[in-house]
């Protein structure tokens, strides 16, 4: 199934909770990209980490802009506040906008499981879910939800290997690449250091959105 635009920003199996969730976030605290489709910019995905103690807390602000020559035709903001614990995902709060449409999602982890509501209504999912939030290639191991739908996704998660992948500065770099399939189909890659280096997905238009660390 192709990537939606309304699905790029996210994406079972029983598991332990995905380890290594800090190790992944980068030592400056920030990680931007440039958003593309095709070869035209369209936004800028940009998130911050604040660590406290055993905790880290994850915020994440999307601006998406499509137009058709100078008319805007697609316009996409999304926001987003996760926090983790002792390498383990606390909760998830978040709000999108698309064309005026108004989703929001609200998860925490529970005794009994992750609860999630939002658009796709009310489930638990298991202890051991996390969101697809692209940053924590450690939780692509485990069970996974979209903090955008608030419904865990089926799809098949696979480590590709090393290769490189271009920055929006135009350099190149090494990093591993991770590969999601199923109802969506998403490459992210991985620097050295496990930070969150790049993106492409495939939209339902079969057109290509691109992401370009700055």
């Amino acid at each position: 199934m192709p990537l939606s635009r309304r699905s790029l920003i996210i994406v079972g199996a029983s598991a332990l909770a995905a380890p290594g969730a800090f190790a992944a976030a980068p030592a400056n605290g920030r990680l931007a990209f440039a958003v593309f489709r095709g070869k035209d910019k369209v936004g800028e995905h940009v998130m911050g980490f604040s660590r406290s103690g055993a905790g880290l807390t994850v915020s994440t602000e999307v601006e998406m802009r499509v137009k058709l020559g100078p008319i805007p035709v697609f316009r996409y903001a999304h926001t987003a506040t996760e926090r983790w614990r002792d390498d383990r995902f606390a909760s998830l709060t978040t709000r999108t906008d698309t064309n005026g449409k108004v989703e929001q999602v609200t998860a925490a982890a529970t005794a009994s499981g992750v609860a999630i509501e939002g658009p796709a209504g009310r489930l638990t999912a298991p202890a051991s879910a996390a969101p697809l939030t692209h940053w924590n290639s450690a939780a692509l191991q485990g069970p996974l939800f979209n903090p955008q739908l608030g419904k865990i996704m089926k799809v098949r998660a696979a480590r590709a290997g090393r290769e490189t992948v271009q920055l929006a500065d135009g350099r190149s770099i090494p990093a591993t690449r991770w590969t999601l399939r199923g109802e969506a189909e998403i490459d992210n890659w991985y620097d050295a250091a496990g930070a969150w280096a790049g993106l492409r997905g495939k939209l339902e238009d079969g057109s290509t959105m691109i992401y370009r660390r700055i």
